[in-house]
């Protein structure tokens, strides 16, 4: 196969910082995504409706005026969020809340810290119709840090859906082979992403050559066992599973530091990865339903109208990019990808 015209597809997991960081970033993903589901964890997290809306414009006025893009947006959960604002939150089109536990990733220490104490906002959200994003992994310092998925899936994920079985639940950027056999094993108000560095990397890439920072993520990588799982759930044709790229922008000089930052920026060649792990397990007949279908039928919303091409011609990816006054690194910077993927008129 050397071209693939595919629905244009969705990233259903998204960073993209604040300020200056959006010129960069947003037209990344707005150049191959028709839309994104937008990570509330922001320095200041998104609490109030009034706040992600902003944030909206913000992001959009960071689109390149030739391109179409829409963002869908979150709010950040905390144990002192009203149920109240969930209502409010419905009614001027946030799609979903985000629970971060307390301390597991980038910019989550104000993230729940007891899943109980924020019960009545969940049946809030059941009521109102609002997805819950979960960061799946415990915090417990006792739980070695490659098990904590699996670990979050007993103590917090299976309670958590008996107590709430009407909430529709995304299991976001899964890594085990657990998570994958969880999700296929439940109803139709489970769904999972995953992500192209999950799918075409385990933990070895982190110290191949040395230390390498720019492949650091939360949750991080794993064994080659549940990499494979990972990417044969996503090629199944399995409805649950759809495209989030957890693409996560750092500053060069925050990764390769002495206390890396956690994540990997895959945005600007998202679609040429995803299409490199799928040519890889022989199903790239798979990929627009994993791409472009399986999300919006999840969220409730309309297949996009525009289409994307991917087209076998290799190209190398660029070292870095301006970020803010300094440099972005990508995910396989200066390495060479097969596939190239671009907007079809």
């Amino acid at each position: 196969m050397e071209t693939l015209d595919l629905i244009q597809p969705d990233d259903w997991h998204l960073h993209v910082r604040d300020g200056d960081f959006l010129k960069t970033v947003v037209p990344h993903t707005a150049e191959q995504f028709a839309r994104a589901v937008i990570m509330p964890n922001l320095k200041v997290p998104l609490t109030q409706t009034q706040d992600a809306l902003a944030y909206k414009e913000r992001i959009l006025s960071n689109v390149p005026k030739h391109l179409s893009f829409e963002p869908l947006m979150t709010l950040y959960l905390t144990d002192h969020l009203k149920p109240s604002e969930i209502a409010v939150a419905k009614e001027q089109g946030i799609v979903a809340l985000k629970l971060y536990p307390a301390g597991a990733t980038t910019h989550s220490d104000l993230g729940v810290t007891d899943i109980k104490r924020i019960y009545p906002v969940l049946d809030a959200m059941q009521r109102h119709g609002l997805l819950l994003l979960v960061h799946g992994e415990v915090t417990d310092p006792s739980v070695d840090i490659f098990d904590r998925e699996a670990v979050f899936i007993d103590r917090h994920l299976e309670p958590l859906r008996k107590d709430f079985p009407a909430l529709k639940i995304v299991f976001e950027h899964i890594t085990t082979q657990q998570a994958c056999e969880y999700v296929k094993s439940a109803d139709q108000g489970l769904a999972a992403t995953l992500t192209a560095h999950h799918l075409l990397l385990n933990r070895n890439a982190i110290f191949k050559g040395g230390l390498r920072p720019h492949y650091y993520c939360l949750p991080v990588l794993k064994r080659e066992t549940h990499r494979m799982a990972l990417l044969e759930a996503a090629t199944s044709g399995d409805e649950r599973f759809f495209l989030g790229t957890d693409s996560a922008p750092h500053l060069a000089t925050l990764k390769e530091h002495a206390s890396a930052c956690a994540g990997c920026y895959t945005a600007s060649v998202a679609m040429s990865l995803y299409a490199s792990a799928f040519e890889a397990a022989g199903r790239m007949d798979q990929l627009e339903r994993f791409a472009s279908l399986n999300g919006p039928a999840f969220y409730g919303l309309e297949k996009n109208t525009q289409r994307l091409r991917l087209q076998k011609q290799s190209f190398e990816v660029q070292v870095e990019y301006p970020f803010g006054e300094g440099a972005l690194k990508p995910l396989f910077a200066g390495e060479t990808l097969e596939w190239s993927a671009h907007l079809m008129a």
